[in-house]
């Protein structure tokens, strides 16, 4: 069963795919030049302009924000935890490598720690099977 906190999680996460990914597929410049926003610039802080490299993260991101679109109307769990794998693998190990390459001001490194723990914990919870209330059981049995 696709529950509504699964389709809040899962809506998050299509919406974080959307949104990094349209700016850095679309706007290779804008997104190395003003990644994350709000006066911050986490991207241009790593090395110079790559545009293929912004390209790939842009197409990598849409790929994530497409499958979590999908499981969100889907009618059962098994979409939201495929979806949560991928989430999961790409945003741990996206984590350990920023949390290991702490670069800029306290601002940046706090903002990059608490915006990747929280995208690789939205791909973790969806992993998870989904709570069937005990009425169901019965008749799932």
């Amino acid at each position: 069963m696709n529950t509504p906190f699964r389709r809040v999680m899962l809506a998050l996460t299509a919406v974080l795919g959307l949104f990094v990914g349209i700016w850095a597929e679309f706007f290779h410049r804008s997104f190395y030049d003003s990644f994350p926003g709000l006066g911050l610039h986490w991207i241009s802080m790593m090395g110079p302009f790559n545009d293929h490299l912004i390209s790939d993260v842009g197409s990598f991101y849409l790929a994530l924000g497409a499958i979590s679109i999908a499981a969100l109307f889907a009618r059962t769990a098994l979409p939201g935890r495929m979806a949560g794998l991928g989430w999961a693998v790409f945003g741990v190990l996206h984590f350990i490598y920023h949390a290991t390459h702490l670069m800029g001001s306290t601002t940046d490194k706090v903002g990059n720690i608490v915006s990747l723990g929280l995208s690789a914990s939205l791909g973790i919870v969806l992993l998870f099977p989904s709570r069937i209330p005990v009425n169901q059981k019965e008749n799932s049995q």
